[in-house]
């Protein structure tokens, strides 16, 4: 196999040249740096990435643990990760934590011990050991699409959640996610100015942040329409098919049940839908449904689901680039990342097809990508 050497006689320069160049260590003049590139593809050149790694403590590889992989929302942001990664010249480990925070700090461990040069994690509803390992062992982290605020004291951590005020526990990481309250409001508004009195939300897995915003969106979306506040009406579905159909049930056993409903991801939108058939109950003319999390087939039910659509390729790909440049400025301050949504507007909530039957294009619900900085 050809080796470092032979690229540098080739290209006429020195095996340092051809090391600064392969590494991005220092910068190279434009044509000497063409000259190695050029060598290293007649000669067929691959680089030693285990020899590279040891004399720069660098595995150019990020870890990634997010729950649910099979779920359409977070395959796409595993894709985004992995573009960005790849276009980086990074390598990626997966695992997989199902959102058990005992589960979740065994695999955050391995990925640590496979020597990632960062992490992205997506953390479960109680992060206190996870956030504690990453803060003992200094490991580059960024937390993506739920946030956490927390400080760490003697190895333990003390989760603040998504509603702690800035400057009481500033976050120790980096993180990037999605709008999910605002979103959320334009939902329950938009089904009250249709008439829409009693509203329901099934509500995600307690603990996580993107469950206590979205139910804080609910709330601020029924004072904005002058709606009372139900408690029977705000359920849990646990972020899952099977819980939100049993939450359905619910709520619909109630003397006087919703005539619209919430649901708050993709996963539990299927789980209201089997309830309400299995109920006899048609949507939108017996119930008006909008839902958090647009998906591939929202547009192929009848009716066409009305949704808020993430950006979670984007989100993939935001989370490498802040995690690339705290690998660059490990001291510069933390950072949260918050990414627009988009209401998609449909006809499940009860509003007719448009008259050429294409969909009305999509309204950004939060239109300006918000970043607050806060010192670790």
């Amino acid at each position: 196999m050809p080796t470092m050497a032979d690229v540098a006689r080739s290209a006429g320069v020195s095996v340092a040249t051809v090391s600064h160049v392969l590494n991005g260590t220092r910068p190279v003049l434009p044509h000497t740096r063409q000259a190695v590139l050029d060598a290293i593809d007649a000669l067929g050149y691959t680089p030693n990435t285990l020899a590279r790694s040891l004399v720069t403590s660098r595995t150019r590889s990020i870890g990634l643990a997010v729950s649910a992989i099979s779920n359409p929302y977070f395959t796409e942001i595993l894709q985004g990760v992995e573009a960005a990664a790849l276009e980086a010249g990074y390598s990626l480990l997966i695992a997989d934590p199902h959102d058990d925070p005992g589960h979740e700090r065994k695999v955050v461990q391995l990925l640590h011990e496979r020597r990632v040069d960062g992490m992205i994690v997506a953390p479960s509803s109680h992060p206190q050991n996870l956030v504690g390992y990453l803060r003992r062992h200094a490991v580059p982290t960024v937390f993506l699409d739920r946030v956490i605020d927390a400080v760490v004291t003697d190895g333990k951590a003390i989760a603040g959640g998504a509603g702690t005020a800035p400057g009481e526990a500033a976050p120790w990481y980096d993180q990037v996610c999605a709008e999910s309250a605002e979103p959320t409001a334009r939902l329950v508004t938009h089904l009250a100015g249709l008439g829409h009195r009693r509203i329901g939300l099934v509500a995600g897995l307690p603990g996580l942040s993107t469950t206590s915003e979205r139910v804080s969106g609910y709330r601020d979306g029924l004072t904005a329409a002058g709606l009372a506040h139900d408690e029977r009406l705000l359920v849990s579905g646990n972020s899952e098919s099977t819980g939100a159909e049993q939450a359905t049930a619910a709520l619909f056993a109630l003397p006087d049940p919703p005539t619209a409903l919430v649901t708050a991801n993709n996963a539990m939108t299927i789980g209201a839908l089997r309830s309400l058939r299995r109920q006899g109950l048609s949507v939108p003319d017996d119930i008006a449904l909008c839902c958090f999390d647009d998906f591939a087939w929202a547009d192929l039910f009848s009716p066409r689901l009305t949704a808020i659509a993430q950006p979670s390729r984007e989100l993939g790909a935001q989370a490498v680039q802040v995690l690339l440049h705290r690998l660059d400025e490990p001291r510069r301050p933390t950072r949260t990342v918050r990414l627009p949504c988009a209401f998609v507007h449909r006809t499940s909530c009860g509003c007719p097809e448009e008259p050429d039957g294409s969909e009305e294009p999509a309204d950004i619900a939060s239109s300006t990508l918000s970043e607050k900085g806060t010192t670790s």
